[in-house]
């Protein structure tokens, strides 16, 4: 009997391996939907064009080419004759062979251009080098052109008007948008534009640690006291000064709020790494999403991608701005959950924030291609939007507990108290938190919590355990 169950879970394991290498040729062989497919053209400033076509320079030798030329065609390549009284630099050579001048043309009449006339590659007459890495329009091959550069990208873009990409723009304007178009070109995306991020994202520190920590002697309170400070800040959503009165109040401790802020901002850097590093076993239906939160009154991001089966929190992160690096950070967070990247078998879902397919194109660039669907709107008006919209109820249904625990604060006094709050959340929410989802016990059962009396408790053994796992991950390193 065992050995027909290991079949039967053998063969199962081989037919989804099929399945998955099926879907990634599916996805291959269908064509792909444009990047312009967008009702209005005004919005298509927020879409994501599809990524260029990267083509290795290498570098060509003219008396190569030349004696080519010869053997193709029966004579040489003749210098050139000059008739205009706009002489080439005679110490200007082509970038990409390498030929001398005389072989060069003054392709605009002294504006700026050459024309090399054994490679036929246009150049600027300042003699720029050649990048190693060329990047061409996947509509018409175009080499794009560096438009400006951003904090932390360059934004290319395709000047070709015989782009099938800019035809097709101007073909789906209406009359009004024409009109519209002639006065205010600058509110109108037409042409293909490709964001060439300068920041390594597959670099940055996932699990750094915090500063300002306080260490746990306790030579005032006792552990049984921080255990507290957690459950009123974490479980019932008290903000520090309430859980400071709600100390005195009740259990006669004298504490100030700033102690408080200091015991949650110190655990969260214990914990973190042991909730980032849990093995949460994901499923292949993720879901992510953003809110803001303020900090000194300024609005900032919390960025969350769960688990839609199991509810688990997989990946976090805290930003100022809403850019693409928070967004990575917590991605890559959810994936290192995988033991096996799932490709295309993988369901993500979001929203219709474009910084969710600029991530995509980021992880495409590593091998790490996935499913990207996004749920728009409140209502479902298409299939696809009907098919995954309980995906994107569950994270819009963890944002509101975040916010629950959130609003007592009247926002946060500075970053790192943001951040820290964030990632003793994490932790209260997959490992302490009671859910319906799991007849009413923690999302993930730790055996060492479970025979615990009281919450207090359970936060001390977390920590515990959490600064087991710490030395356990220094030692490995070391």
């Amino acid at each position: 009997m065992n050995s027909i169950i290991t079949f039967l879970i053998q063969f199962n394991q081989s037919l989804l391996v099929k399945i998955q290498e099926l879907l990634s040729v599916i996805d291959q062989l269908a064509p792909a939907k444009p990047a312009y497919d967008i009702k209005s053209p005004k919005y298509k400033a927020f879409s994501v064009d599809k990524p260029p076509i990267v083509r290795q320079f290498e570098k060509l030798d003219h008396k190569a080419l030349m004696r080519e030329h010869l053997r193709l065609f029966g004579k040489p390549v003749k210098p050139i004759k000059r008739r205009s009284g706009t002489p080439v630099n005679p110490a200007l050579k082509c970038p990409y062979c390498g030929a001398p001048h005389e072989y060069l043309y003054d392709n605009t009449g002294g504006r700026g251009q050459l024309l090399c006339k054994v490679c036929s590659n246009r150049f600027a007459s300042g003699g720029a080098p050649v990048p190693a890495l060329i990047l061409q329009c996947p509509y018409c091959g175009n080499t794009l052109t560096k438009q400006r550069e951003r904090k932390s990208f360059i934004v290319h873009r395709c000047a070709s008007y015989r782009c099938s990409f800019y035809k097709h723009s101007i073909s789906s304007l209406s009359q009004a948008d024409r009109i519209e178009y002639q006065q205010h070109p600058e509110r109108f995306k037409l042409h293909y534009i490709y964001r060439e991020f300068v920041t390594d994202f597959f670099a940055m520190d996932l699990s750094s640690m915090p500063g300002k920590n306080v260490n746990f002697k306790f030579r005032k309170f006792s552990p049984h006291i921080l255990g507290l400070c957690l459950t009123y800040v974490v479980n019932l959503g008290l903000s520090t000064r309430m859980a400071s009165r709600a100390l005195f109040d009740i259990h006669g401790v004298k504490i100030s709020h700033a102690m408080v802020a200091r015991y949650v901002h110190s655990a969260s850097a214990i914990v973190a790494t042991y909730v980032n590093d849990y093995d949460y076993n994901p499923t292949n239906y993720l879901a992510a999403d953003e809110t803001y939160v303020k900090v000194k009154g300024v609005n900032h991001y919390v960025w969350f991608v769960m688990d839609a089966i199991k509810k688990s929190i997989l990946g976090h992160a805290v930003s100022s701005e809403r850019t693409l690096e928070p967004c990575m950070v917590a991605m890559r967070r959810a994936f290192c959950h995988f033991k096996e990247f799932p490709g295309y078998a993988l369901k993500f879902v979001s929203d219709g924030y474009p910084i969710y397919n600029l991530a995509q194109q980021q992880f495409a660039m590593k091998n790490m291609s996935f499913h990207l669907t996004q749920v728009l709107g409140l209502t479902n008006e298409d299939p696809v939007t009907t098919e995954y919209r309980w995906l994107k109820q569950n994270i819009e249904r963890l944002n509101r507990t975040f916010k629950f625990s959130y609003r007592v604060t009247n926002g946060y006094g500075s970053f790192d108290g943001a951040d820290s709050h964030v990632a003793v959340f994490v932790a209260y929410y997959n490992f302490l938190r009671p859910h319906s989802y799991t007849y009413w016990k923690p999302l993930n059962t730790i055996p060492e919590l479970e025979s615990l009396p009281n919450m207090p408790a359970k936060w001390q053994k977390l920590i515990e355990l959490s600064q087991l796992h710490l030395i356990s991950r220094q030692s490995n390193i070391a």
